[in-house]
């Protein structure tokens, strides 16, 4: 005897009756109970799914799996035809389940169709076994086809919604989005809605108010100059809109206060600077060392998984989001609010923080903020004129159990305090590797001895056996031994990941702290 386990995990699916695509108009006597193929291969039918009227066209195919839902409505001068079958196997998934539609299918596909109704009127004696090849083979076929479409589906779609998020303001029509994407207004309809969960011209004016929000988080402009901006004629017609999307007029909206999202630890560092707690953020264990709040306005783990904290941001009923650029979940948030977007790679901390400063209203408190900050610096680098005198060359490494990483400015990790502020330049042979443009270097742990500086830092060491095992072999090797800064004793290990980890103000300074404790003891 086998046992489940042991027994090939297969499906099988057996055509049990063919008929002519106009049989349906008339005879339903039961045989739709069972889930059913239609294949057009010439004119136009007219059917209704779920209370909605569409249309199949040549060179089409629709899987059916629920025939309560599914009505044909007119089939003239239409030749299709309608495959009913059943599907067998160990705990039963078909994988052709739910209604499908796919168009422009290829030719061998037609003629395998054609081929099976052929065969379906032959006597079984003749060949037993090929209706059920045949059957088998466009299968395959469709399979294939509909994976081949599911991977171009999400190519056109990215497409036009980065087309929409950059010309949402022009007047855009389905037609002439569907004309780019190369598929029918109807096929661009259908495969919208179900990617966006919005239809076309509901995702068009979506994206219009939210640009709106946060043009209004910065100012109050006309309402006809904002309706212009984001791609209507009229303020009247703007302020409507806006007021069935976000539930209070443009005024209204500007002058309230905003329940504020932060969806990184960094901009929520921002914000505790600057005297204001988010109704919800991010906080890593730096920040929770820093600012105590109670687990109900902390977004635990958001960073590694969005979608556990979804629910949760929905139910804050938040006026304004604020992350990086380019996040992946920035589709799905914009149905939840405005994302007031700020680019880690390109805008300094610095930068990011005044931005989120004018935002809430606080440009005086960063300016006092920024001000104490730099008094620190000018006060750290006169120390360092006096113990050093030109500063030489430094590298940050952060090293993990696998691998070593070398930060530049855009990443933080106390390089950019070292670069930027206190007058470090960075090694010959980590410019090489266009580590401005990259942020960041990933070497093995046996590499870093090819990276010399005046000053090494490591602000990181690895936590796992094989990791401490390389780094160690790497620091009783000779080419080690023989780095300036090992003979002059200016390596200093640090091991501070969660301190050092932040890009904002509040790790800044700490790092500064930091960095200074050990270059002057």
């Amino acid at each position: 005897m086998y046992k489940d386990n042991e027994l090939l995990c297969q499906f099988f699916y057996q055509p049990i009756q063919i008929m002519k695509l106009e049989e349906l108009l008339c005879d339903k006597r039961g045989r739709l109970a069972y889930p059913f193929i239609i294949v057009v291969y010439e004119g136009h039918a007219i059917y209704t799914l779920q209370g909605r009227q569409l249309q199949l066209s040549s060179n089409s195919v629709m899987f059916v799996d629920d025939g309560d839902d599914f009505q044909l409505l007119k089939a003239n001068e239409c030749i299709g035809v309608v495959i009913i079958y059943r599907a067998y196997g160990p705990n039963i998934v078909n994988l052709l389940q739910n209604t499908t539609l796919m168009v422009h299918c290829p030719y061998r596909l037609m003629n395998l169709v054609k081929e099976i109704e052929r065969e379906a009127k032959i006597t079984v004696e003749s060949n037993p076994f090929r209706l059920q090849k045949l059957f088998a083979e466009m299968l395959e076929e469709l399979y294939n086809h509909l994976r081949t479409n599911k991977e171009q589906e999400g190519l056109w779609i990215d497409r036009v919604l980065d087309y929409m998020n950059l010309h949402f303001n022009e007047d855009l029509t389905r037609e002439q989005m569907a004309e780019k994407a190369q598929v029918s207004p109807e096929h661009f309809s259908r495969t919208f809605h179900k990617h966006t969960g919005y239809t076309y011209s509901e995702y068009l004016t979506l994206l219009r108010i939210r640009e709106s929000q946060k043009k209004l988080l910065l100012g109050m402009p006309k309402l006809d100059d904002l309706a212009q901006v984001v791609g209507y004629r009229e303020g009247t017609y703007l302020s409507r809109k806006f007021k069935e999307i976000v539930g209070v007029s443009p005024t209204v909206y500007y002058q309230k206060s905003k329940r504020l999202i932060v969806l990184n630890a960094n901009h929520t560092a921002c914000l505790l600077a600057l005297g204001i707690t988010p109704v919800l953020g991010v906080y890593s264990p730096f920040l929770e060392n820093i600012k105590s709040v109670p687990s109900s306005q902390k977004l635990t783990g958001y960073e590694q998984d969005i979608a556990s904290n979804y629910q949760e941001i929905i139910a804050a009923c938040p006026d304004v989001v604020i992350n990086y650029s380019g996040s992946m979940e920035k589709q799905a948030l914009l149905s939840i609010g405005p994302v007031f977007e700020l680019s880690c790679r390109q805008l300094s901390w610095r930068e990011q923080f005044g931005l989120i400063a004018n935002l809430v209203d606080r440009r005086e408190v960063y300016n006092h903020w920024l001000r104490q900050y730099d008094e620190q610096i000018v006060h750290c680098n006169q120390l360092l004129d006096r113990r050093f005198g030109a500063r030489g060359t430094a590298i940050v490494w952060e090293i993990g159990s696998h691998a070593a990483y070398c930060l530049n400015s855009s990443h933080g990790r106390g390089s950019h305090i070292l670069y930027e502020d206190l007058g470090f330049s960075r090694p010959d042979e980590i410019v090489a590797h266009n580590i401005e443009k990259t942020g960041y270097l990933t070497v093995n742990i046996e590499e870093i001895v090819h990276f010399p500086a005046d000053y090494i830092f490591v602000t990181a060491l690895p936590t796992k056996d094989s990791g401490k095992e390389s780094l160690l072999a790497v620091l009783h090797s000779d080419k080690w031994k023989s780095l300036a800064a090992v003979q002059k004793k200016q390596v200093y290990f640090m091991n501070q990941y969660e301190t050092f980890y932040g890009y904002d103000p509040l790790s800044s300074a700490v790092q500064l702290q930091k960095l200074m404790e050990v270059l002057t003891s």
